[in-house]
């Protein structure tokens, strides 16, 4: 490995890519399908009455990222959830590059895992333009995460999204990755 490149980086460099322009039938390597970035995030219903909810989920997100997370606001008023606009409700992270390498490399290795009675996940959380939505129950699979100093349970959505045009090409090049589908 040169100079702290990802081990999935290098991965893809120099297996991924001639693989799926072997397996889809590309003409040309630039037109093999990349990851672009990894968007984690998380809705926090109750942050509605509990503002430090939003504050413990960022602290988390960027502990699970090894990025500085940010709050997310509500767009609008939303009478029946007691909603405001400019509420916060949430907390996102994107990761890109290096950073998005490493998040893929614990979520692989160590956090899918450990989940219990894991046989693999789902097939179709695919949008139709390439890009695919994994949601996990609870946040505490992730290594980084200190169990005893979680005050909620929390799951949260993450979202990869590829530059493939195609739902097949994208889970060619997600399974390439090691995401481990059902059967």
């Amino acid at each position: 490995m040169s100079n702290n490149t990802p081990t999935l980086k290098e991965k893809y460099r120099k297996e991924v890519v001639p693989a799926l322009k072997e397996e889809l039938g590309y003409k040309n390597v630039m037109e093999v399908p990349r990851l672009k970035k990894v968007v984690l995030s998380q809705g926090i219903g109750a942050a509605t009455a509990d503002k430090k909810l939003i504050e413990y989920a960022v602290d988390e997100m960027s502990r699970i990222s090894g990025q500085k997370a940010i709050a997310t606001y509500s767009k609008k008023d939303i009478s029946n959830f007691k909603l405001r606009k400019g509420m916060p409700i949430g907390a996102k992270v994107t990761l890109r590059g290096d950073k998005m390498y490493e998040f893929l490399e614990r979520l692989i290795w160590a956090a899918l895992p450990s989940i219990r009675d894991f046989n693999g996940i789902k097939k179709n959380g695919f949008d139709g333009r390439g890009n695919y939505t994994l949601g996990i129950t609870e946040q505490i699979i992730f290594p980084e995460i200190d169990i005893d100093k979680v005050n909620r349970i929390a799951g949260m959505d993450i979202t990869f999204v590829t530059s493939a045009n195609t739902d097949k090409e994208a889970k060619a090049l997600l399974e390439k990755f090691g995401l481990p589908f059902k059967k």
